[in-house]
């Protein structure tokens, strides 16, 4: 089989990877455009020097970064180039700003060499549907996801026996958090099963498949494991937890594989996205070669937008 290798795809209001092996994604990413990727060296003011060497705050281009472990002997006011370390988080909480560090010399992170296509013969469609629906299957059961302030939750279920499946549900999991993206504190929740080495075989799934680095603990009595790993960007499933904006960028990316002037019906919640985007219902008009009307019909699932043409 082929080496992996990454692949992109520019959408409108945001950039999609996939690390493709074989025809199948193990991997993915999206950047959407308003956000500073990991990584980037970026020239900022200090607005406030934290407490105690801690949790210092720089301002670049009208955005803030939290810096964790401050900014040693700078005051209030200061300019200063950090790296961002984590991209901005869908959501209003404080702590989903995104975070930084005073670069050093050489820091910083080139995006990934990656060849452009169409993502869609890879399965990306599929994809955005596990993310919406936080439910991934696999033979014999299936994993519902859940993003909650503090960790990803990973919840196994379904019909084999519960060694077999607790395993199968590992290797599911591991896949999984590595395809969307997923980073930070996960938890997986396994059904129980007895004994010292059946618990340790169930680890040992995990380490098989998920790439390093990361963190885990045993698998406890109750059949629950703890992952830990390096949290850069937003995973596929706390994009889609801003949903009506995911779902709009999901519609412009199907109505672009269409030509000529057309209207888009949504629900009116996407609808009210793509109107306070213009810029990305022009940027499609110029991709389709004609005119875009959008119309709200509240009879729609969040999911059901579609192009009609005529």
């Amino acid at each position: 089989m082929p080496s992996p290798e990454w692949l992109t795809e520019r959408g409108i209001g945001e950039t999609r990877w996939a690390l493709v092996e074989g025809d199948d994604i193990i991997e993915a990413r999206v950047l959407l455009d308003a956000v500073v990727p990991a990584g980037s060296i970026v020239e900022a003011r200090l607005a406030d020097a934290g407490r105690g060497g801690r949790n210092a705050v720089a301002v670049a281009d009208g955005e803030e970064y939290l810096l964790p472990g401050g900014a040693a002997g700078l005051a209030q006011g200061a300019g200063l180039s950090i790296e961002v370390t984590r991209e901005a988080i869908p959501g209003g909480e404080a702590w989903k700003r995104p975070l930084a560090r005073p670069a050093e010399a050489g820091a910083g992170d080139d995006p990934p060499t990656a060849r452009a296509v169409d993502l869609g013969p890879y399965g990306w469609d599929d994809l955005l549907e596990e993310a919406r629906s936080g439910i991934v299957r696999f033979a014999g059961g299936e994993l519902r996801v859940f993003v909650t302030p503090a960790m990803t939750l990973v919840d196994v279920d379904g019909t084999l026996p519960p060694q077999e499946l607790a395993v199968a549900g590992a290797q599911a999991a591991a896949k999984a958090i590595r395809r969307h993206g997923i980073g930070g504190s996960i938890g997986i929740d396994l059904p129980t099963v007895a004994g010292r080495a059946a618990r340790q075989a169930i680890g040992e799934a995990v380490d098989a498949l998920l790439p390093k680095p990361f963190e885990r603990t045993a698998v406890n009595g109750f059949g629950f494991l703890q992952v830990v790993r390096p949290r850069r960007h937003a995973s596929l499933f706390e994009l889609a937890a801003d949903r009506a904006a995911f779902e709009a960028r999901a519609l412009l990316r199907r109505a672009g594989r269409e030509m000529g002037a057309m209207r888009i019906a949504a629900h009116p919640a996407v609808v009210a996205v793509l109107e306070r985007r213009p810029d990305w219902v022009d940027a499609l008009s110029r991709q389709v070669g004609g005119s875009v009307g959008l119309r709200p019909d509240a009879s729609l699932s969040i999911s059901g937008g579609h192009v009609e043409k005529g």
